[in-house]
C-alpha cells in the first residue's frame, strides 16, 4: 500500500533569544493512503508543530529539516507555486478553535468557496452549488453559508472548517485537536461527522489528539509523542490497551472505565509536566516522570525498538519494557 504521508527524521526548532529550542526532533512516521494515524501526547509534546510542519504552516521563527513527503513528494523542497497547489487540494488542515481560524469578517460560504475558485477555475454559480452540498454533507443547511462566524455556534463553526478541508477532495486530512472547547454530546458528533466523511471519501486521516480513547476508538494506528520524539506507536486498540512505555500507560490510565469501581475512585495520573524543551534532561526525557526509571535510563535517549508480537509492526522508546510488564 502507498503512503500519502511520510515523515523521515523530521526535525524542528524555534529560534529565541536564548538559542534554538527544539520542538520536533527526529520523527519517522507513515500514513498510508486510506488509513487513520492518531498522534497523541500532553500540550507541549510537538503535536501541532509537526501538523503545521506538513503544510509549511510553521512561523518564520521556526527551522525545519528532514523530509516531509506528500504522495512520494517532499514539502519541504516545493516553491511556492506549488506548495499553494497542494495545500487543500491534496491536504488540507482542521485547526483547533475555529472561531480563530476562520475570518471574523467574511460570510462562511465565502471562507468554503475560496479555495473550490482558486484550485479548480470553476464559476461562482457552481462553487455556490458546491458550498450547498459541503455543508449539507457537514448536517448544516445551506442558508448558513451566508453567516458570520459569530452567528455560528462552536460545533457548527467546526463543521463549517470540516467543509472547507473536503472542498477540493484532498487525500489527506490533518485534525489538529478538532473538537477543543466543545462540550462532549457535540464532540462525539464531530468524531463521528469526520469518520463517516473520510471513509466515504476515500480520506487518509492524521487526527491529533490528548485522549487516547477518542483516537483508539476512531483510528487503526496510535502513535504517542512525548518531548518533541515518538515515544510508542503501533496498533491503536493494542497501544490503547496494553502500552509498552510507561508514557503510553499513564496517558491510557488517566481515563476512568466504565463499569471499574478501581479506576472510577481512583483514576491513574501523571505527576509532573513535560520538560522544557530549551532545558531537556539527560538520557531518557521521560525519566524525570517515570515509576520504573533507572540508572541506565538516564544515560542515553532510547531508539525506538520493537515492542509487539511478531509481525506485529509496534514500537517503542523504552529499555524497561519488561520491568513494565511485570508491573502491570
Amino acid at each position: 500500500m502507498n503512503d500519502v504521508l511520510r515523515l523521515e527524521d523530521l526535525h524542528v526548532s524555534y529560534r529565541t533569544a536564548a538559542g534554538p529550542v527544539p520542538a520536533v526532533r527526529g520523527v519517522d512516521l507513515a500514513l498510508p493512503a486510506g488509513g487513520r494515524l492518531g498522534l497523541a501526547g500532553e500540550s507541549g509534546c510537538g503535536k501541532s508543530t509537526l501538523a503545521a510542519a506538513i503544510l509549511r504552516l510553521l512561523p518564520k521563527s521556526a527551522t525545519s529539516r528532514g523530509r516531509i513527503l506528500l504522495e512520494g513528494e517532499d514539502v519541504q523542497e516545493m516553491g511556492w507555486g506549488r506548495l499553494r497547489a497542494v495545500r487543500w487540494a491534496r491536504a488540507s488542515i482542521v485547526f483547533q478553535g475555529a472561531m480563530h481560524s476562520l475570518n471574523p469578517v467574511r460570510r462562511v460560504g465565502d471562507q468554503i468557496a475560496e479555495p473550490i475558485l482558486l484550485h479548480e477555475k470553476t464559476g461562482r454559480a457552481e462553487a455556490d452549488r458546491r458550498v450547498a452540498r459541503l455543508l449539507d454533507q457537514v448536517g448544516l443547511v445551506a442558508a448558513r453559508a451566508a453567516a458570520y462566524p459569530h452567528e455560528l455556534s462552536g460545533g457548527q463553526r467546526q463543521r463549517v472548517m470540516i467543509a472547507m478541508a473536503l472542498a477540493c477532495s484532498p487525500r489527506l486530512i490533518v485534525a489538529d485537536e478538532p473538537t477543543t472547547a466543545l462540550d462532549v454530546m457535540i464532540q462525539a458528533q464531530i468524531l463521528r461527522l469526520i469518520g463517516e466523511l473520510v471513509t466515504e471519501h476515500g480520506i487518509s486521516l492524521l487526527m491529533i489528539s490528548h485522549d487516547l480513547a477518542v483516537l483508539a476508538e476512531h483510528c487503526d494506528r496510535l502513535a504517542v509523542m512525548y518531548a518533541g520524539r515518538i515515544a510508542e506507536e503501533g496498533p491503536a486498540e493494542r497501544v490503547f490497551a496494553d502500552a509498552r512505555h510507561p508514557y503510553g500507560r499513564a496517558l491510557a490510565g488517566a481515563f476512568p472505565r466504565i463499569g471499574d469501581s478501581a479506576s472510577r475512585y481512583g483514576p491513574r495520573g501523571l505527576p509532573g509536566d513535560p520538560p522544557d524543551p530549551a532545558r531537556l534532561p539527560e538520557g531518557c526525557t521521560f525519566a524525570p516522570r517515570c515509576p520504573i526509571a533507572a540508572d541506565e535510563c538516564r544515560v542515553a535517549e532510547p531508539a525506538l525498538v520493537a515492542a509487539g508480537r511478531a509481525g506485529e509492526e509496534r514500537s517503542a522508546a523504552c529499555i524497561r519494557m519488561d520491568v513494565l510488564r511485570e508491573v502491570s
